[in-house]
């Protein structure tokens, strides 16, 4: 049985279960998952017995390359309107849909010309997708390496006055020179008291001796992602309580990792590493979830934060990346990509984590 075939048989169910004749998805990273199509624009059906996929002139070739187990079919014009007429074709008289992956101006589309009921089901797909198969967790572990090497390679090019965007810049340059299709986000590189910002945007703001280095990046290859955080000191490290700031990220880090195991809560490893930098003093310069799961997209369920009550599973591919952020000071973020296990986890990211001071 192919993979397909499988993802197939498993959708059915779901939409069997919702009470629904049909699904249909208009989401890249769904209609990916489903049919192996990586392309930008595309509509899926689903019904008991059909399976549809739609593309347009753009697409033709790349689609009859990548797709396999549906029926394809080439329109112009409105996706969602195209396939709510072929919901009426096909005699659908109920159709589930996510929420999530659907703007209300498709849902109209679609509406108008398909009359039948249309149901929301959240993570109709995602649900299906929260558990990797060996083959996606190859594709993941694949990236990471890649990412990994060109981080190395670049932590030996560090000078005085390179800008944070001509950092980040190299590493989306060297990502698709090795052979990713890209970044899996847009890399954030952070200097100095920049790297206070979770989340920051990289700027002209150029490296300095005793500078903070944050960097967090990933790439995406055969059509997965990777994500991965370190923190550096440039030249000099900057005083005794970033030693002490990173010390405590990294026990943390770690002490989550140790609690990584199929069955615990999401919320229960997070308030792992979460207490321990409140015991530090610091429990209120972090302020994120302690990591989310990966695969098609850098960011998909689980997610690892204080409400979440998703048990993890086998297979699960998920981030672990407590962060202590201290406003005009600067930050320490460290992240794994790790896969659950049964008794524990598998570190997929292999970059050292000890306090580095880069050569300046």
């Amino acid at each position: 049985m192919g993979r397909s075939e499988v993802r197939l048989r498993a959708l059915r169910r779901r939409i069997e279960e919702a009470g629904a004749d049909a699904f249909f998805s208009l989401a890249p990273p769904d209609n990916q998952y489903l049919t192996g199509f990586t392309g930008s624009t595309s509509g899926v059906i689903v019904t008991r017995k059909e399976a549809l996929f739609l593309c347009d002139f753009r697409y033709t070739e790349q689609s009859r390359r990548q797709v396999a187990g549906f029926t394809f079919e080439e329109v112009s014009g409105s996706f969602a309107k195209s396939v709510g007429e072929r919901l009426k074709a096909l005699g659908v008289s109920g159709a589930a849909y996510d929420p999530a992956c659907l703007t209300v101006a498709e849902l109209n589309g679609v509406k108008s010309r398909f009359r039948g009921k249309l149901q929301a089901v959240p993570d109709l797909v995602g649900a299906l997708r929260i558990v990797k198969s060996p083959g996606e967790i190859a594709r993941i572990r694949r990236a990471a390496q890649l990412a990994e090497k060109v981080l190395e390679d670049l932590l030996k090019t560090f000078r005085k006055g390179l800008t944070e965007t001509e950092l980040a810049a190299r590493f989306e340059y060297e990502f698709k020179r090795r052979g990713a299709e890209g970044a899996a986000f847009e890399t954030i590189a952070l200097f100095g008291p920049r790297g206070s910002m979770p989340h920051g945007r990289p700027t002209d703001v150029p490296l300095r001796r005793g500078d903070i280095v944050l960097l967090d990046l990933g790439c995406r290859k055969e059509g997965y992602c990777s994500d991965l955080t370190r923190t550096y000191a440039y030249g000099t490290i900057p005083g005794a309580w970033f030693e002490e700031i990173y010390q405590v990220t990294l026990k943390a880090q770690e002490a989550a990792l140790r609690a990584v195991r199929a069955g615990a809560r999401c919320r229960d490893v997070d308030a792992v590493a979460r207490g321990i930098i409140a015991d530090a003093g610091y429990g209120k310069y972090f302020g994120h979830g302690l990591g989310h799961g990966l695969g098609i997209e850098v960011h998909e369920s689980p997610r690892l934060n204080q409400e979440s009550e998703i048990v993890l599973q086998e297979g699960m591919v998920i981030t672990i990346e407590p962060g202590i952020y201290l406003p005009k000071r600067g930050g320490v973020r460290i992240e794994d990509l790790v896969v659950v296990t049964k008794r524990g986890c598998e570190i997929i990211t292999k970059s050292p984590k000890e306090l580095k001071v880069l050569a300046a």
